[in-house]
């Protein structure tokens, strides 16, 4: 089955569907992807036995969203994922691939993040869900999430879920949702445990083996540069002017529309720089390989499916501008270069909220990659002298100079200027549109905004209430909110992170149970727990905010429903612009859950 499909729109998918991944770039299924999706459509179930980064995530959201009603605001679909990084990063999937389909909405739900923001979310409908165990399951126990519309269950790196000791949690879902759905359960390997999971929720599934192609060449440097995207292009074109070994280099980027942007951009800077993509015709494709070959082009910019088979020796480079989705798209890219036994270089650019494709890259190519430290400005400027002296080097070797220098020789006597001077006039003259000295623009230089890995946070010593603040946090865990009135406003200089602070620090409640706060003239109103233990009132009576006690209370009817902006009956003051909402921090959060769940004590199983 897998042989015959080359491209999506192989695939029964839906037209919006294909035009997404038309516009990330998309064409060509991996192999788990080219096995699983037609099963899917069809209805069966999957046991699919895959390493992280074969392109999973497509594999089950692409069929899957082409099952889902936008009409139906309950959830169809649900995913299991073991970790809330991963939650996040398969909710992200699904987002980009129904781009095309107005109205839909996916929810990751994970331990660490406000019940009280995802009970409203919830509320508000989703498509698609996508949650750890423990999350989810205090979600069904609340009835809060109502999966009597299930159609599609997802397990997602299942072996993980069983070494995180999950597996339980797992089959206590299974036994509460709708036994007639499609079930797809992924795993990097098949333990006894996993397979009995699938012989007894999944139906005659059927069973895709996929292993990934993690080898990389032993003569490719692979190097990683953390760094912003607003700062891409500056760090590119360093790289481009410091590497010494540099020939010609192959950027890959994620979008056709890239490949074009970024090719002019090169060229504006001059680069002998070309796109390749897959909406040119094969007959431009071919010319602009061949410029590559035959050095009219320096550097081609790239999607994956348009420099796939390019083979040219010379390719010293493949840069990752985009860092790529899945593993299996890393190693194709970086074997662009280091062909027939040639040394070769893999840079890859990483945002800050990338750093998880960057492990999950090196996890399964089981290799290290290395930091690359961006050359400054300083450094650039003496490649670029270097640079220079040798072409002048080479001119006053190779050349006959007789004339010119006549020429020198007149402007020095015609002008009253030295040798010296005239030298660097030329010298500005030719370099006037690549200046040898980058301009100081005042701003901190991006050689010291690109970081390395981020180092782990050093653990915090454990508070001596701890066990109090805890004891507390489960009190709060409804998510059912009160208005308070404290005696500090706008007269008194407060704003609201003020007050966050004073309750956070004060009280030890956490900004995550901190609701509105609406200031006035010469008080305030904030929403908190309404079942404040009354140790805790008494503290938030005594703290202060700007030198004035808060001397906390529960707003009386008239202020509760008092706006801000709005007086009510006998209020005062002129209101500010907007209602301020604090919701949905999470700064500390707990883990109570074994996932970082919800603070709702365990029922126990029967």
């Amino acid at each position: 089955m897998t042989a015959s499909i080359e491209r999506f729109d192989q695939l029964d998918l839906q037209a919006p569907i294909l035009e997404a991944l038309a516009e990330i770039g998309y064409e060509t299924p991996s192999p788990i992807q080219a096995a699983c999706i037609p099963h899917l459509l069809a209805g069966h179930d999957i046991l699919g036995e895959a390493q992280t980064g074969t392109g999973k995530t497509a594999a089950f959201a692409l069929p899957a969203l082409d099952r889902v009603d936008i009409g139906k605001r309950s959830p169809q679909v649900l995913v299991l994922a073991p970790t809330r990084e991963l939650a996040i990063q398969v909710a992200e999937a699904f987002q980009r691939y129904a781009s095309k389909m107005p109205g839909f909405h996916v929810l990751p739900i994970y331990g660490g993040q406000s019940m009280v923001v995802q009970l409203r979310q919830l509320q508000r409908g989703a498509h698609v869900v996508v949650g750890t165990p423990g999350r989810v399951m205090d979600h069904i126990e609340r009835k809060s999430l109502n999966l009597d519309g299930l159609t599609t269950l997802v397990l997602d790196e299942a072996d993980e879920m069983l070494r995180m000791g999950f597996i339980d949690d797992v089959e206590w879902i299974l036994e509460h949702i709708p036994a007639e759905r499609q079930t797809a359960l992924f795993s990097a390997t098949m333990p006894d445990a996993i397979r009995r999971v699938a012989h007894r929720y999944l139906r005659e599934p059927k069973e895709v083996k996929i292993k990934a192609a993690t080898a990389t060449v032993s003569t490719i440097r692979q190097r990683f540069l953390q760094i912003a995207g607003a700062h891409k292009l500056d760090a590119l074109t360093r790289i481009l002017e410091v590497e010494d070994d540099f020939d010609a280099a192959i950027v890959f980027v994620r979008t056709k529309t890239a490949t074009v942007e970024l090719a002019e951009k090169l060229e504006a800077r001059g680069y002998a720089a070309a796109c390749l993509n897959g909406d040119m015709t094969q007959q431009l494709r071919e010319r602009v390989i061949e410029q590559l070959k035959n050095k009219t082009l320096d550097i081609v910019v790239a999607t994956d499916v348009a420099a796939r088979g390019i083979d040219v020796p010379r390719v010293s480079h493949v840069i990752n501008y985009d860092i790529p989705y899945d593993t299996e798209a890393y190693v194709h890219r970086i074997g662009r270069t280091g062909r027939a036994g040639r040394a070769g270089n893999a840079i890859l650019f990483v945002a800050p909220r990338e750093n998880h494709l960057l492990r999950q890259i090196e996890r399964a190519t089981r290799q290290p990659i290395e930091l690359l430290k961006l050359p400054s400005r300083e450094a650039v400027a003496d490649k670029r002298v270097a640079a220079f002296q040798q072409q002048v080097s080479e001119v006053l070797e190779s050349e006959d100079l007789s004339f010119f220098l006549d020429v020198i020789a007149g402007m020095e006597e015609k002008h009253d200027v030295s040798i010296h001077e005239i030298a660097a006039a030329l010298a500005f003259l030719a370099q006037k549109d690549r200046p040898l000295q980058m301009p100081d623009t005042g701003r901190p230089d991006i050689a010291q905004l690109a970081s390395g890995k981020p180092e782990p946070r050093a653990p915090r010593e454990p508070r001596e209430n701890r066990g109090q603040i805890l004891e507390r946090r489960r009190d709060f865990a409804e998510g059912k909110l009160a208005r308070y009135r404290i005696d500090v406003g706008r007269e008194h200089m407060a704003s609201p992170k003020d007050i966050v602070g004073a309750i956070a620090n004060e009280a030890g409640i956490e900004s995550r149970f901190i609701g509105q706060i609406n200031l006035f003239e010469d008080y305030s109103t904030v929403e908190l727990p309404a079942d404040l233990p009354n140790d805790v009132i008494q503290i938030l009576r005594r703290a202060r905010v700007r030198q004035q006690p808060l001397n906390i209370r529960l707003a009386s009817p008239e202020e509760a429903s008092r706006e801000r902006g709005r007086p009510g009956p006998g209020g005062r003051g002129a209101p500010p612009k907007k209602p301020f909402r604090k919701e949905g921090f999470n700064r500390d959060a707990g883990n109570f859950n074994r996932d970082g769940g919800g603070f709702k004590p365990r029922k126990p199983k029967p």
